[in-house]
């Protein structure tokens, strides 16, 4: 089994999938090896993995799971299959509304925790690439932020907001770092820091809502989308490669529905 699992390493890095992707790969396929031995590597085996998936967690995660063990049969065992995609319930993300991300900065009394938020809301970033974040990729010259090898592998660049220039151009200047946001151990902060201080930042506001860092991102495409910005913009700005991803926030903008004067009221 270590052996398959080895292989798949190597196909992976080979064809330079993102160290979070092979991560991804290899735990999922380590699962179905561990569930399958005794019933066999083949299409009824996965079949049975896939439903105990579904059972025990959301059509999301069977779907991904699915994706991966047809990649593993066809790459690492020769062998086609045939597994229906488990259809992924079309949930939307809950946003915060202006109000509440402005309670948020507003009330984060530490500067390098102020300026994560202002970031992750005010340039739409992943968390990875906050904490990937140099200060070569700052150029205030320019006014831009170079998101180099984002989701996908695709760099992209994204405007430093106005009113975040001269905070971050001061906290930059004092951090002696190449890494505009770093660890107090030195080095890189990690992703568990960085939503524990978004976390935090709405507890101290009494925000109800379950508050994470791409929740902040999904905030400022949907607004932009309110404030009338293209969608290909929007698409642009978020490192998107098909447009259908970024449609979704289409779906969560309320603007539209809050805009339409109902028929009851002309009565």
């Amino acid at each position: 089994m270590d052996g398959l699992l080895e292989k798949l390493e190597r196909e992976l890095k080979l064809r330079n999938f993102s160290g979070k992707t092979v991560k991804s790969y290899l735990y999922e396929t380590s699962k179905y090896l561990e569930y399958s031995k005794n019933k066999g590597l083949n299409e009824e085996s996965v079949k049975d993995f896939l439903m105990n998936r579904l059972e025990k967690g959301s059509s999301t995660t069977a779907a991904h799971s699915a994706s991966i063990l047809v990649f593993f049969f066809d790459k690492i065992l020769n062998k086609k299959i045939y597994v229906p995609r488990p259809k992924r319930n079309k949930t939307i993300p809950e946003i915060l509304i202006k109000e509440e991300i402005k309670a948020m900065i507003e009330n984060t009394v530490n500067i390098k925790h102020n300026l994560i938020l202002r970031i992750l809301y005010g340039c739409g970033l992943r968390v990875s690439e906050v904490v990937n974040l140099k200060k070569e990729d700052v150029n205030f010259s320019e006014g831009l932020i170079h998101i180099r090898m984002g989701k996908g592998r695709k760099d992209r660049f994204v405007k430093i907001p106005d009113s975040i220039v001269g905070d971050l151009g001061n906290y930059t200047a004092l951090n002696k770092s190449d890494i505009v946001f770093e660890s107090s151990r030195r080095g890189k902060l990690t992703i568990e820091t960085i939503q524990e201080i978004v976390k935090q930042s709405a507890l101290r506001v009494g925000i109800k809502k379950r508050v994470y860092p791409h929740l902040l991102r999904h905030s400022f495409a949907t607004h932009l989308l309110e404030s009338g910005t293209d969608l290909r913009i929007i698409q642009k700005l978020l490192g998107h490669s098909d447009i259908k991803t970024t449609q979704v926030y289409t779906q969560i903008s309320q603007a539209s529905i809050k805009n339409i004067k109902s028929p009851v009221d002309s009565l």
